[in-house]
This record gives structure tokens, C-alpha cells and sequence, in this order.
């Protein structure tokens, strides 16, 4: 019996791996993430993003997160710090838990950002592709959702944020390989349209370590770190909203 439970799990697992790109890349990595994916295998993924969708479709945002987990989170430890500092914009949360760069990609190519004309959109993303993904293929992914975003939004300003530190220690390997990517992807901003801002000390102590009583997982922020997060973007948020500039198709 145990033996056939093995195998059913292993199935499933397949099943769910099948899902995505299989494909090594030219670093050998097992995932493409510049390829455009879904993730349609995975529980409650679709109707997230179909809501996406509908938000779009009725039009009125002029802020928008756009993520994986971490960015979801807003709608959970997050939300009385939403409530406080973005409750009287027009603002949206385009989140999902597990989300790779190539699911995002996926997203953009379908709808998630159609009838709306975000003022700014904030990204946070790329941690899930650490364990999977050199920092370059990250980067370079990192620049195709920016080019995607530029070709459908030409009036929407981007503010890319330098993926978050993770592990207890400052020598953990995926907040290495994260802390490379964002050098990376830094390169990406063009001081108009494409900002990048780096707010991933906020979140350490003077050694580096992360503390519990921020990411309790040392992933995930809790209130009191999303509180951080807030308030380390919002002179930012506010300049780039306010500031206007004339849309073009260029970057």
C-alpha cells in the first residue's frame, strides 16, 4: 500500500513539474524562465489570475503590485498596512503565491493588464526562480517582463524592486544568488520610465541576519515588515505618481 502511495505522489509531482517548461537552458538550468508559462496545474491559480482579469476589464487603477507571494501577502499579514497607506488610491494587487518570472510573463501575454493604465506598477519578484535559475537568466527575464510592460503600458511608469533578502544568514546561497540578480536587473532603469530601488537592508539586522519578528520564515514578511516595506517605497511611490511624463513607445 505504501508502495502505491509512492507512486501516486510521484505521479502528481510529475504531473505538476510536466506543468511547466521542462527544458534545460544554455546554463543548464532545469526551468526556462523567459519562456512564458502558466501555472495551471496548481489549485486556485487560475481563478486568481482570471480575477486579475476582471479587475482589469473594469478599468480605474492607478497602482499596481505585481508578484508572487510576497506580493500577496498584502492581502493577508499585509492588509491593515495596505488599508493605511494605499486604501484611498486606486490600487491593485496582482499577486500569486509560487509565481516565476515566466508565470508572470505568461500573465502580462494574457490579460492581467488589459483596459487598465496603471500610473505605476511596483514589482517584486524572482525568489521562486533563485532555487531553479543563474541570476543572469533571472535578470534577463527581469527585462522581458519590463519590455512587455513598456509595449502595453507606454504611459506606466515601473519601479522594480531588488528582490528581498531571504535565509537567517547573510551567506545563504538563494539570498546570494537573489543579491546577484538584482545587480543584474538593476541595469534595467532609464531614470523615466524604469526605476529600480533596493530596499532589502531595511529587513537585516547590523550582522546581516533576518530577523523573526519580520520574516518569521525568513521569506516572508509579517506585519510588522510589510510596515517596512511601505514605508521604505513611499517617497518613491509618491514622486512617481505625481510625476508626469509624456507616453512613448520607447525602452
Amino acid at each position: 500500500m505504501a508502495y502505491w502511495k509512492g507512486m501516486v505522489a510521484a505521479v502528481v509531482v510529475a504531473i505538476g513539474i510536466g506543468g511547466q517548461c521542462l527544458a534545460l537552458t544554455a546554463a543548464g538550468s532545469r526551468f526556462d524562465c523567459t519562456k512564458p508559462d502558466h501555472r495551471d496545474y496548481t489549485p486556485g491559480w487560475t481563478a486568481r489570475h482570471q480575477s486579475f482579469n476582471a479587475i482589469a476589464a473594469q478599468g480605474d487603477v492607478d497602482l499596481a503590485f505585481l508578484g508572487d507571494s510576497i506580493t500577496q501577502g498584502w492581502e493577508r499579514e499585509g492588509t491593515a498596512v495596505w488599508k493605511a497607506y494605499y486604501g484611498q488610491l486606486k490600487a491593485a494587487n496582482f499577486g500569486i503565491d509560487g509565481d516565476q518570472t515566466q508565470h508572470v510573463l505568461w500573465r502580462i501575454d494574457h490579460g492581467n493588464f488589459n483596459g487598465i493604465k496603471p500610473k505605476l506598477i511596483v514589482i517584486m519578484l524572482g525568489t521562486n526562480n533563485a532555487g531553479h535559475n543563474t541570476p543572469g537568466e533571472v535578470a534577463e527575464a527581469m527585462g522581458l517582463i519590463v519590455k512587455r510592460l513598456r509595449e502595453k503600458l507606454p504611459g506606466t511608469k515601473l519601479l522594480l524592486l531588488g528582490i528581498f533578502p531571504r535565509g537567517s544568514k547573510a551567506d545563504d546561497a538563494l539570498r546570494v544568488a537573489n543579491a546577484k540578480a538584482n545587480a543584474e536587473f538593476s541595469k534595467l532603469t532609464d531614470g523615466k520610465w524604469i526605476h529600480f530601488l533596493d530596499i532589502g537592508q531595511n529587513f537585516l539586522t547590523a550582522n546581516g541576519t533576518i530577523s523573526p519578528e519580520i520574516m518569521p520564515d525568513g521569506l516572508h514578511p509579517n506585519a510588522k515588515g510589510y510596515e517596512i516595506w511601505a514605508n521604505a517605497i513611499e517617497a518613491k511611490v509618491t514622486e512617481l505618481m505625481k510625476k508626469t511624463v509624456p507616453a512613448t513607445k520607447s525602452g
